[in-house]
């Protein structure tokens, strides 16, 4: 809250004794153990069950420990024995999902140091929900137990809670609870300011240890007794009581309100003092006090309760940095003032801005698919001192969104195709992933971003043409693509069908010399086989290579004895014999 600006609202809520009505169902709680890793969570609190941190509420970054074993306790519950730290990055965040946009939930942080890291180290650091700043987180002893809770309204289905590291020691958390409440619960929470506990107090139960939350508060609101039994006087009922549903804004729970305290002196006042604790992030806090009221003792006939609520003797309003709160009988009363229990919060502003949603989900998108390494956590644009490294954000008027304007991934190490989220911001001016290992084609939409100017894609591994989309971009000046160095990337169809005729081309120059030395070797065996010699018969006596196979008839075809008495040489003697001495002509005559 701005300095000399200062907000002090009392509240009060009004009960009766009622009946008993049906417990609300807890569904929408999360509990998470920050430094359990077990694989499966353990029983908590009521019918709730406690998560492992097992890193998919921050990316898996930081690193898990257990607290010193001087510093635990039989009493001790199960989730203070780990925390979970965060050594490297300015910010660190746990991102908590599945929520309800628009609806008002309680965040509660858990710590206790526990010289975990055996430094004995006393750590500050700061807490953000979102963009917002929270809380100062000071640890001056490794026994010491800090819980900080606020109410806000959640913009979007998610939530983030960040540890940001200031410079005076690590930041480490030890638990992390979310409760959904109704919209109706807590006017003073909007969207532009959210409320921290200071104290939640239940007065007149006498054991100190007592402490009443789910499931005897709905909402699991956590309430710690105040005990001071020589001053006060403990009224109570053992019936049910139950809130105006009208009135009540506030729904304390029966358990709470079913005691209360009032003077041992029926002429006292009721004081309760808190100290303003201003910080440098807020030098002026407001505070909000809610007063809780029920008449549980049956009143005698024209007895009068009336009370007055002033702060340091003045009614409502106060500048001072204590707060002397007093309830006080009126003039008319008859009967002593009392109280059932008392919330008190400090204001803080949640105005600040995160990214505009569709870049948000468009550069987390980016970050799961190539598995960004780089100190990606938290809100990408806001605060403005956090922006993610690489990333350049454009902050226009009070009350815009910022927006991502410069992507700059260049020799980051993405493998893939260019996934089809960069076109999803709208408002990049400049996206630069040249020299990664990005493979496929170039998305055509891409030329569809109105501002974008420079797209840098060289040194990948594309493929394919350039759309005609991007090339009618260059033509006309309103892009400057740069491609170079991506050996199976042409410019347009035409090009890319010569590249395709160049590898058939050098396809068929591989394949043709294999084809031919195929040939050739079969040529040359077939002409071995050809030219080896056959066997023949050698029997002396034959006139004819030739075997007649067994149980076929052996017989002569005329063209074979022709051709074999064409071969035929003849003596004189025998010449004279067949011509009849030489006067019959060969070749003449009916069979000539």
């Amino acid at each position: 809250m701005a300095a000399g600006q200062c907000l002090l609202l009392l509240c009060m809520a009004a009960s009766v004794v009622l009946q008993a009505r049906a417990q609300p169902d807890s569904k929408g709680f999360i509990t998470l153990d920050c430094g359990f890793t077990g694989e499966t969570g353990y029983a908590g609190v009521g019918d709730t069950t406690v998560l492992p941190d097992n890193g998919e509420f921050t990316d898996n970054v930081g690193t898990s420990h257990n607290i010193s074993a001087e510093y635990v306790t039989q009493s001790m519950a199960k989730s203070w024995y780990n925390v979970r730290s965060f050594a490297a990055g300015v910010r660190n965040c746990y991102t908590l999902r599945s929520l309800v946009s628009g609806l008002k939930y309680i965040v509660r942080a858990r710590f206790k140091y526990g010289n975990y890291d055996g430094l004995d180290l006393h750590p500050v650091f700061d807490l953000y929900i979102g963009v917002n700043y929270w809380h100062t987180v000071n640890i001056s002893r490794p026994e010491e137990v800090l819980i900080v809770e606020a109410t806000v309204v959640v913009p979007d289905d998610f939530l983030q809670v960040c540890l940001v590291n200031t410079g005076a020691g690590t930041p480490f958390i030890s638990g992390l609870d979310l409760r959904p409440l109704k919209k109706t619960l807590y006017p003073q929470v909007t969207a532009a300011q959210g409320l921290t506990l200071v104290d939640r107090i239940n007065f007149g139960p006498t054991n100190e240890s007592l402490i009443v939350r789910y499931p005897d508060d709905p909402h699991d609101r956590i309430w710690f007794t105040w005990v001071d039994t020589v001053t006060w006087a403990e009224i109570s009922t053992t019936q049910t009581v139950q809130t105006l549903p009208v009135e009540d804004l506030y729904q304390a729970p029966s358990a709470v309100l079913q005691t209360a305290i009032t003077p041992r002196n029926v002429s006292g006042n009721i004081l309760l003092t808190w100290s303003s604790k201003p910080t440098p992030m807020d030098p002026s806090p407001g505070y909000i006090f809610i007063l809780h009221f029920a008449e549980l003792q049956a009143l005698p006939a024209k007895a009068v309760r009336e009370l007055r609520v002033n702060v340091n003797d003045k009614p409502w309003f106060n500048f001072d940095y204590t707060y002397n709160l007093s309830i006080e009988a009126t003039s008319n009363a008859t009967l002593p003032p009392f109280i059932n229990a008392a919330e008190v919060f400090t204001v803080f502003p949640t105005t600040n801005l995160g990214t505009d949603s569709q870049d948000v989900s468009a550069i987390t998108a980016i970050k799961a698919k190539y598995l960004v390494k780089k100190n990606w956590m938290g809100d990408p644009c806001a605060p403005k001192t956090m922006a993610w490294d690489r990333l350049t954000c454009s902050y226009g008027a009070v009350g815009s969104h910022p927006r991502i304007t410069n992507v700059s991934l260049s020799s980051s190490g993405l493998n893939g195709d260019i996934l089809s989220s960069f076109t999803n911001l709208t408002a990049v001016q400049y996206l630069d992933l040249s020299n990664n290992n990005l493979t496929g084609s170039i998305p055509d939409a891409l030329s569809q971003l109105p501002l974008l100017t420079v797209l840098d894609l060289s040194g990948n591994q594309l493929n394919g043409s350039i759309p005609s989309g991007l090339l009618k971009r260059i033509q006309d000046g309103s892009m400057d693509l740069r491609y170079g160095n991506n050996p199976n990337l042409c410019t347009d169809v035409n090009s890319c069908q010569m590249h395709a005729k160049k590898n058939s081309k050098l396809a068929l120059y591989i394949a043709a010399p294999a084809v031919l030395l195929v040939l050739i070797v079969s040529v040359t065996v077939l002409l071995i086989c050809l030219r080896k010699p056959k066997k023949q018969d050698t029997n002396e006596g034959s006139m004819h290579n030739s075997i007649t196979p067994p149980n076929e008839t052996s017989h002569v075809d005329s063209d074979s004895s022709l051709q074999r008495l064409e071969s035929r040489h003849f003596t004189h003697k025998e010449l004279q014999k067949i011509t009849d001495n030489f006067q019959r002509v060969l070749g003449r005559g009916g069979f000539g």
